[in-house]
């Protein structure tokens, strides 16, 4: 019985592997769906790459920081309990991993190519597992403190603040030191506008995300005897809640309409096995407002150029949820309990100053010793062009079809 139930439990992870996986390929048809034609080959370089330079820094250096194990051993010990700890590392590899997809569409159109892979490889084997190791392992005894303190420890069951937040507000970083795209906020005060360059594939994008991350979610219980249908209901709602606002506060417009989902799902991931659905329902809409109008806010007033808005999405959205999770997990709002409001501020704040911090520190070196920003006249010709010399559609920009 105890084979059988390792074994079920390793299925279980790797199922949720697998969707999160699978929802790279959700960030990088966004990514296409919403840059310029000329920049779409690029976008989904970016993704791919970026997978495989994090799979090496999260297996050799970030696992074994954030929760002190590592590979090294012979591979009969690597398959004790079925292998179990092997697709653990898998399952929160994928989650990792999607800290640079999520700064790749904040800095899409202009960021060089190999210069973003090393600032991958440093926030994967480094920054983020640091912030990991104290909230999901307890590294540095924080949360102990935190909860002798408070009442309670920091709750992120999924990842709004760990991955979404960190993701978010490393993010910001890379965008401001990068700056805005060429001719994109004129001396006059005007705004050129860049409008999404295919909605079926942003569509496609957010499809993609929207189902994989109900193995974010869901799998993050771990084992086949924590899971729990509660966190499954929830996502949903806290998605269905996304996109009824964003279409609302977006006016139809297709591009937010898209993103609502995926507010809602960021958002709800810290509180998804605490919240009541009708919890879950509210914190989703709020995230989906919040999207629309903090896109808009740093696009057209603050004229931050965040190209896919993962700035509002993720960093914004994600301290929303984790900040959701200490008022809707509560139980007299209908919640499970378990969490203390203050902790969640505490850590939610903690994670957005070391994301912060970290990501002016990594992109800034990079910046100042090799550079990040193509040139001009290579931004011009488009990312395609100047790093992989080929376009999405080579035979019709010859004019052959």
């Amino acid at each position: 019985m105890e084979s059988l139930q390792a074994g079920t439990d390793v299925l279980f992870i790797l199922i949720g592997a697998v969707m999160v996986l699978a929802m790279h390929a959700g960030f990088a048809f966004l990514e296409v769906g919403t840059v310029r034609a000329k920049n779409q080959v690029n976008a989904l370089a970016k993704i791919m790459t970026d997978f495989a330079i994090s799979t090496i820094a999260y297996f050799f250096i970030g696992y074994s920081l954030a929760y002190g194990i590592d590979f090294f051993s012979g591979a009969q010990i690597l398959q004790d309990r079925n292998g179990y700890e092997l697709v653990k590392f898998f399952f929160l590899l994928t989650f990792a991993a999607a800290i640079p997809a999520i700064i790749s569409g904040g800095i899409a159109e202009r960021a060089r190519f190999y210069p973003q892979l090393l600032a991958s490889f440093l926030i994967v084997g480094g920054l983020y597992p640091f912030f990991e190791g104290l909230v999901w392992n307890g590294n540095l005894g924080v949360q102990d403190f935190i909860e002798s303190i408070l009442g309670a420890k920091f709750h992120d069951f999924a990842g709004s603040v760990v991955v979404h937040a960190v993701g978010g507000w490393i993010a910001l970083a890379a965008v401001l030191l990068l700056g805005p795209r060429q001719g994109r906020y004129r001396k006059d005060g005007s705004v050129t506008a860049h409008p999404p360059s295919s909605i079926p594939f942003l569509s496609l994008g957010a499809w993609t995300l929207t189902v994989g991350w109900f193995g974010f979610n869901v799998m993050s219980a771990q084992t086949v005897e924590a899971v729990s249908g509660l966190v499954a209901v929830n996502s949903l709602m806290a998605m269905v809640g996304g996109i009824l606002a964003a279409l609302i506060a977006g006016k139809n417009d297709p591009g937010f309409l898209h993103n609502g989902p995926l507010a809602g799902l960021v958002a709800v991931c810290a509180g998804s096995d605490v919240m009541h659905p009708i919890g879950a329902l509210v914190t989703g809409a709020v995230a989906g407002a919040l999207f629309v109008y903090a896109f808009t806010l740093t696009q057209n007033r603050w004229r931050i150029d965040d190209v896919l808005g993962v700035w509002p999405l993720h960093g914004l959205c994600g301290l929303w949820g984790g900040i959701a999770a200490g008022v809707f997990g509560l139980e007299v709002l209908g919640g499970a309990g378990g969490v203390s409001l203050l902790a969640q501020v505490v850590g939610t704040l903690a994670g957005v100053i070391i994301a912060l911090l970290g990501g002016f520190l990594i992109y800034g070196l990079i910046k100042l010793t090799l550079g990040l920003r193509l040139t001009q006249e290579e931004e011009y010709i488009g990312a395609d062009l100047s790093i992989h010399r080929i376009t999405a559609q080579p035979d019709y920009n010859r004019g052959e079809v």
